[in-house]
């Protein structure tokens, strides 16, 4: 999984993705508008997101609302952590 989590951030689009989750749960929607990328593209990077844990979905009606997943980007940290420690 954590190399799954690697090749996923690997994404320009991906990172971007990240950067607006970090600021708040939104939809494909929100998260799509501002990009030059359609929706459905969107999800397709969600997709990849989700599948390497580093983002949550929730249902909300008939939209699915995503957020990073704290507990996915943990296992990032105690990875890149033993390059820090001395």
């Amino acid at each position: 999984m954590l190399a799954d989590a690697f090749a996923a951030i690997s994404d320009g689009t991906r990172r971007h993705l990240l950067e607006e989750l970090r600021r708040g749960p939104k939809t494909v929607g929100q998260l799509a508008s501002g990009l030059p990328v359609s929706r459905p593209a969107v999800s397709q990077h969600l997709r990849v997101l989700l599948d390497a844990g580093l983002v949550n979905a929730r249902s909300d009606g008939t939209r699915r609302v995503y957020a990073v997943s704290t507990a996915g980007f943990l296992g990032l940290n105690i990875w890149l952590d033993q390059f820090w420690e001395s």
